[in-house]
């Protein structure tokens, strides 16, 4: 028996008076109606009801259930129009995850605009660049920027492409000469982040030309931002994404080395748990960032 039902059908009968009015109410039949206040009388194991050719009269055991059958549905309905409106407005707390380098130099640009857009969200902020359990952290959104995404139950969009330059400062280029050939770096020390399974090792390509090139590394790190400073700072030769050292290139502080070479790209995603039912406050993310990052950031 669906007793919520058959709350709902008592109290229509008792406010309208008879089965009758409440049939024709709902588009239902009398016989229904009847059978769904019967069957929650014998599951209560108490009439709720006396009945008459003439009228209906509620007992005392009806008059109690009825008083608390209001309160009851009333709760429920407002439970309803709550959730509705808790899926229709972005509320809550989003908890997201990014890479540190992303954080610092990235979410500036447009994270403010997206607090300010969505007022009843409050953002939580984790910057990290260790890998992130989405499900067991209860992170509602990471972003990330990789050249591999692992097989696994999340959802994951991509968003930009990240192009990966080797650079150096000019500086450092003046006092050691600029290399002009891939086989040249390896007289050149390299700035690595230590992370990557082979942080010595590049592999340019040009065309349908591909090198791998093995570079003495000068200093490693876990820190992107820390290796950009040091690249800055004239101490050899590094490679990053376009987004970490984008304003650096713009005022000359850092200069691309073998232009005409490319090194294997990355992608920026968004990726979130799989669900059928997204909060609006990550639905409003997603859509944010993925309209914003339609237009090319880093070029």
């Amino acid at each position: 028996m669906d007793q919520l039902s058959a709350m709902q059908t008592f109290r229509r009968v008792v406010d309208l008076g008879s089965f009758s009015a409440a049939a024709e109410q709902v588009g239902m039949s009398h016989t229904v109606l009847s059978r769904q206040v019967k069957n929650l009388e014998r599951h209560l194991g108490s009439q709720l009801l006396n009945r008459t050719t003439r009228r209906l009269q509620l007992t005392e055991a009806g008059t109690l259930f009825y008083r608390h059958c209001v309160q009851i549905l009333e709760q429920v309905q407002a439970m309803n129009q709550e959730l509705r409106a808790h899926h229709q407005q972005p509320t809550g707390t989003l908890r997201l995850s990014v890479a540190t380098a992303f954080g610092e130099l990235e979410l500036g640009h447009w994270l403010p605009d997206f607090i300010e857009r969505y007022p009843q969200v409050q953002v939580e902020l984790n910057c990290t660049d260790r890998f992130v359990d989405l499900l067991e952290e209860e992170v509602d959104v990471c972003l990330r920027v990789t050249d591999h995404l692992p097989d696994s139950s999340l959802v994951a969009r991509r968003l930009a492409a990240s192009e990966v330059l080797l650079v150096a400062a000019p500086a450092y280029l003046a006092r050691h000469g600029t290399p002009t050939t891939p086989d040249a770096l390896a007289e050149h020390p390299l700035l690595g982040y230590n992370r990557l399974q082979h942080p010595q090792r590049l592999r340019l390509t040009r065309a349908t030309a591909w090198q791998d090139v093995r570079m003495p590394q000068r200093l490693s790190a876990n820190s992107p931002m820390a290796l950009r400073a040091a690249a800055i700072g004239g101490v050899g030769i590094a490679s990053f994404d376009r987004f970490i050292i984008h304003d650096a290139l713009q005022d000359g502080r850092l200069v691309q080395v073998l232009g005409d070479w490319q090194l294997p790209a990355r992608s920026l995603h968004v990726v979130y748990p799989q669900s059928r039912y997204l909060p609006p406050k990550v639905r409003a993310f997603l859509d944010y960032v993925q309209t914003y990052y339609a237009t090319p950031r880093w070029t």
